[in-house]
């Protein structure tokens, strides 16, 4: 555990605040099925998750799908996202971290590879009122690795990188935070083991294992 401490928690959405591959895997297999394609197993599907919307459909679709295959595919998830939602729920102890570092003055926000609209949904059903910015893939945030939306989250919240942890569970996050400048926490609960960041060369400052050990983290700002 480092000696350091942060003002600003920025977080990675599915696989590290959110258990969302339920959802997903349904939503995915039930696109699939529109578009007269095979389906996909729930593995399958996770090994798609991390790098957006897009990338997922991409590799879902059959190889060699045309163009216009993958735009109906994602047209189709566009207009069904909205109703898929009810097996997503928080990680154990989520809610609860979020509103220590809440209480202690921390800012906090999202930055994910999910389409904005799909981020202010499911926040707003399932982590209403707990984080001050939030950000999805956009015209203007790029997906991470990208670090524009960290960037951007750091600015909106009156920040500065040596005083900000981003927190992800997959690789891309890890390096999203090092283009960024911050510090990186890979969480060991989401979609992706320890040996993945190795052999992607993408080491955190800092495993964690469950939701409280990022409290040490902290810098009590309302004091």
């Amino acid at each position: 555990m480092t000696s350091r401490t942060f003002d600003t928690f920025i977080f990675d959405l599915d696989g590290t605040l959110l258990d969302t591959i339920p959802d997903l895997v349904l939503l995915t297999n039930k696109i699939l099925e529109d578009v007269g394609c095979p389906t996909r197993t729930p593995e399958e599907i996770l090994s798609f998750v991390g790098a957006g919307v897009r990338r997922l459909i991409y590799l879902a679709l059959p190889e060699g799908s045309s163009p216009e295959l993958q735009e109906r595919a994602m047209d189709l998830w566009n207009e069904s996202f909205h109703d898929y939602y009810h097996n997503t729920h928080p990680f154990p102890g989520i809610p609860e971290m979020l509103d220590d570092l809440r209480e202690r003055g921390c800012g906090i926000g999202v930055v994910s590879n999910k389409l904005q609209a799909g981020v202010d949904l499911i926040m707003a059903m399932r982590l209403p009122d707990k984080v001050d910015v939030m950000y999805g893939e956009s015209p203007l945030i790029p997906r991470k690795p990208d670090p524009t939306g960290i960037q951007q989250a750091m600015k909106m919240l009156k920040t500065a990188p040596e005083d900000t942890v981003y927190i992800g569970d997959s690789p891309g996050d890890i390096k999203a935070a090092r283009n960024a400048g911050v510090f990186a926490v890979a969480v060991l609960w989401g979609y992706h083991h320890k040996h993945d960041f190795a052999e992607q060369d993408a080491e955190p400052d800092l495993y964690i294992e469950s939701p409280d050990q990022l409290i040490p983290l902290a810098r009590a700002c309302s004091e």
